[in-house]
């Protein structure tokens, strides 16, 4: 009988003892769960916003009947989701302005409110347009004679504005999107063939991230 009930004894603390450890492991699977989680869903990073390549053919002056910008400008426009787990959708239109010394004188649309980007995932936005005549009121002489400076030099200092409004997997708050790209965008003399300018990739810069985003 001693020896039974040693060997029961045993076995009963043997199965403690595996118990324990079962539990153990329960619990440090379900911190790294959360911890998973939290790393997962409780940061947003922002979205990274790049032209990878742009050019532009025609900018003139329109001085009559009001003040515009005859142009033709095509650009590569990359935007990238930088979160691993969590999916972008738009809440609003996300869209592109064209601007030359701060006055908007175009603007495009980029993509719909309710598409989506999934994690990891880059949308590349192949971008054409021109006018004979978009406007561009707010120029003033200042800008007048901006213009008139860079187009001496045959280079021009255009800006692209990247706004639109997100919501993420699991998170309640709306994060705007506000980039501004800075290109500087060169044009043949009159009468002469297109320079071969290699355009170098620029990086744009996003507005500071509201609370929660």
């Amino acid at each position: 009988m001693g020896v039974f009930d040693d060997g029961c004894g045993e076995c009963c603390y043997n199965w403690k003892d595996f118990c324990w450890c079962l539990l153990c492991i329960a619990i440090l699977l379900a911190i790294a769960l959360i911890v998973v989680l939290v790393v997962a869903f409780g940061f947003v990073v922002q979205p990274s916003i790049t032209v990878d390549d742009a050019s532009l053919t025609r900018l003139a002056l329109v001085t009559a009947p009001t003040t515009a910008l005859a142009y033709n400008l095509s650009l590569l426009l990359t935007l990238r989701n930088r979160n691993w787990a969590m999916s972008m959708k738009n809440v609003e239109p996300l869209e592109a302005a064209y601007r030359f010394d701060g006055q908007q004188f175009d603007r495009i649309h980029l993509a719909d409110k309710g598409e989506k980007q999934g994690p990891k995932k880059t949308v590349v936005y192949r971008l054409s347009s021109g006018s004979d005549a978009a406007a561009a009121p707010g120029l003033g002489n200042a800008g007048v004679a901006e213009f008139k400076k860079e187009n001496d030099t045959g280079t021009f200092e255009v800006e692209v504005g990247v706004t639109g409004k997100v919501s993420y997997t699991a998170r309640i708050t709306k994060c705007k999107i506000e980039a501004t790209c800075k290109l500087k965008l060169q044009l043949a003399p009159p009468g002469q063939a297109p320079p071969a300018v290699v355009f170098q990739k620029v990086k744009c810069k996003l507005a500071k991230a509201e609370k929660n985003c």
